[in-house]
Order: structure tokens, then C-alpha cells, then sequence
């Protein structure tokens, strides 16, 4: 296994930083959100197409970019530090992986996956963004033999700005994964916490379908949302790490009673006791995305790991960045509340970490504990 950065994802990581700092800063996030709007159509086809991020989990022979789950996490990591409100998480990883999962040498799955690599569409993989790894397949959706689906699925990421939705639903000849067209379901957003990231409740009446071939649509849907929540946890990584980074530069700047706010000692321990936790998240995020991206045996105990650990030091950090910036930590002006109800927003998705620790439990035989 290894932790460490390549020079190709370190030079990955640098073109989509510059591209961030340009075109996603703080003020833009904000302003955004405020308008009714929270996606930035413009900042994802510089990043979906121009810099190909949307089929970095594509083949190449499809119209990717072949790379890996570990260049994918790179991506996510500045994509959490910046709250970018772009659908990557569930257009180019789990709607992509689920794609990927079904038959590629499909013409009609190949030439979904040739669209969301090129950026020419997205896509939403439709189940609740709370569905963990491991969980039985979806039964809210139901197919008939003609490929019409009828039924509701709460709580789509990214559905919002999805030309097509992969849909988890039950037909005639048991689970399967579907696609269908955006104009085919009604979406309805409602408020939510994470304002950068709102998810929306999915109605289909007789939707016209079409049946993914895939040999194993529960595995399928099973290896998205495990390929899902290891990514996850490097976004969770970048949210942590922006709010430490942040907050030592203001405590290095902001004077009180004649000194540096942030060479009083008790505030240097809590910020090097969250230093500690951070260090200790990205280990464990480079961890799952490098056993998801080199197949490894103990992959699902990774993932697992990495979601018990980074979703806490995520919320953590923000925690602790809302509280020693002060008054000015607590307004809306201030983009902090943004970091905060992302984190919070991940610890429910794709599995909880109490979820994600019972599982572990049972992945390594650890017998729970007597009531």
C-alpha cells in the first residue's frame, strides 16, 4: 500500500487548485447559493471537459482518462476544500462506477460512459445518498417488462444538474440498474443543510427505461457505493484540511490584548491536537482510495475504516474553525458555515459512521458488545 503522492497526482492536484482558485473562490461559493442556483454549470465544463476530470474513472478505449480511484480522491480532496458546487461525487464517481460496473461492451452503456467522460452530460446514480455499501438493493423503484418505472427515490445527490439517471429498481426478472432520461423524472428539491450539494427527492410515472445489461446489478450498485464511500472520505479530507489551514492563518494574523491571537498556548494544543486528527484522516483516505484503486482483498475494511475516522475529524475541524474565528466565524458572510454543513451533510451519506463501524465489526470478526 502506498500513502504517498505520485508527481502525476501532485500535478493533477495543481491544475485543478488553479483552476479552483480562479474560478471557485469563497465569495463565488457563497454568492452562488444566495442566488438559487448552487450549481456552476461554467466551473464544471472547465473541469468536466477541459481538464477531463468527468472520465478520469473512464477507460480510455471508452473516452476516459484511465486513471484511477487514487487520482479521483486527489480531485475530491480540493473539490472539499473548496465546497465547489460542481457533481462530481455523483455524476463522475458514482453514477460512472456504477456504469462500470454493467456491461462496457454494451454500445448503449459504452456510449453513456463516452457522454459523461467528454462532459457532454452528467448523470446521478438515483438512490438515497444515506444507501451504504452493503445494503440490500433498492425496492422503491419498480420496473415494468416494457422498461416503465414507477416510484420514488428521496434524497439524489446531484440530481439537480443530471442529464440522466441511473435508477436501482426491480423488474420482472429481478434487480437491475436503468437509464433514464432527466425529462423523464420529476425532481424536487427541498431545503437541506449542505447548500452547496442539495439533494432532491426523484418521482418516476411511468418512466421510459432502458435495462443496463450487467450480469450482477446488485454487485454493480454494491461496488459504486463502496467505490463511492472511499472517495468520499478524501472530500471529507479536504473539508478538514481547508478549515485547519484557514484557521491557523487567522489566528497567525488576528491581535488581541497586544499579541497574536494564536500564540496563546492553549489554542496552539487544540489546533496541534487537530493537526494530529488530520494527519491521521488523509492516511486513512489515501488508504481506502489506493485499496479501491488497486482491487486489494481487504478494500471494504479500508473504506470502512475510512469512513468510522474522516467523517468526525471532517466535522471536528469545522467545529473548531467556526468556534476560534470568533463572532466573525459565526455569520453568513464568513463561507465557515458552508464547510460545517458539508461535513455534517457527509456523516449521513453513504452510510453513517456508527453504520460503518458495525460493519467493520463484522468485516474483521469483532464480536459486538454485550448489553
Amino acid at each position: 500500500m502506498n500513502l504517498l503522492y505520485t508527481d502525476v497526482e501532485d500535478t493533477l492536484r495543481a491544475a485543478v487548485r488553479d483552476v479552483l482558485a480562479d474560478r471557485c473562490p469563497p465569495a463565488a461559493v457563497l454568492g452562488r447559493i444566495e442566488g438559487g442556483e448552487p450549481y456552476d454549470p461554467a466551473l464544471w465544463r472547465v473541469l468536466a471537459a477541459d481538464l477531463g476530470l468527468a472520465g478520469l474513472l473512464v477507460p480510455e478505449k471508452l473516452g476516459g482518462q484511465g486513471a484511477s480511484a487514487r487520482e479521483a480522491a486527489v480531485v475530491l480532496e480540493e473539490l472539499g476544500g473548496a465546497v465547489a458546487p460542481v457533481p462530481f461525487l455523483g455524476s463522475a464517481v458514482l453514477a460512472t462506477s456504477a456504469l462500470l460496473g454493467c456491461d462496457p461492451a454494451d454500445p448503449g452503456v459504452a456510449a453513456l460512459l463516452g457522454r459523461l467522460a467528454g462532459g457532454a452530460a452528467t448523470a446521478t446514480l438515483a438512490v438515497p445518498l444515506s444507501t451504504a455499501p452493503g445494503d440490500p438493493f433498492p425496492h422503491s423503484v419498480r420496473a415494468d417488462a416494457d422498461g416503465r418505472l414507477t416510484g420514488t427515490v428521496t434524497s439524489v445527490a446531484d440530481a439537480v444538474t443530471a442529464d440522466v439517471a441511473v435508477v436501482a429498481a426491480v423488474g420482472p426478472e429481478g434487480p437491475g440498474l436503468y437509464e433514464v432520461a432527466a425529462a423523464e423524472v420529476a425532481v424536487r428539491r427541498f431545503g437541506a443543510l449542505d447548500l452547496t450539494r442539495p439533494p432532491a427527492d426523484l418521482r418516476l410515472e411511468a418512466a421510459a427505461g432502458r435495462l443496463l445489461p450487467a450480469a450482477d446489478p446488485a454487485a454493480a450498485l454494491g461496488s459504486a457505493l463502496l467505490t463511492g464511500a472511499a472517495l468520499l472520505a478524501s472530500e471529507q479530507l479536504g473539508v478538514a484540511q481547508w478549515c485547519l489551514d484557514e484557521t491557523v492563518r487567522y489566528l497567525g494574523e488576528r491581535r488581541q490584548f497586544g499579541r497574536i491571537v494564536g500564540s496563546f498556548q492553549s489554542l496552539k494544543h487544540r489546533l496541534a491536537d487537530l493537526w494530529l486528527e488530520v494527519v491521521n484522516a488523509r492516511a486513512a483516505a489515501r488508504a481506502a482510495a489506493d485499496a479501491v484503486a488497486s482491487e486489494a482483498v481487504d478494500a471494504a475494511v479500508a473504506v470502512r475504516v475510512a469512513q468510522a475516522y474522516v467523517s468526525g475529524v471532517a466535522v471536528r475541524a469545522a467545529e473548531e474553525a467556526v468556534q476560534l474565528h470568533g463572532g466573525i466565524g459565526m455569520t453568513w458572510e464568513h463561507p465557515l458555515h458552508l464547510y460545517l454543513k458539508r461535513a455534517k451533510a457527509d456523516t449521513i451519506a453513504l452510510g453513517t459512521p456508527g453504520r460503518h463501524r458495525a460493519a467493520l465489526a463484522a468485516l474483521v470478526d469483532l464480536p459486538p458488545a454485550r448489553g
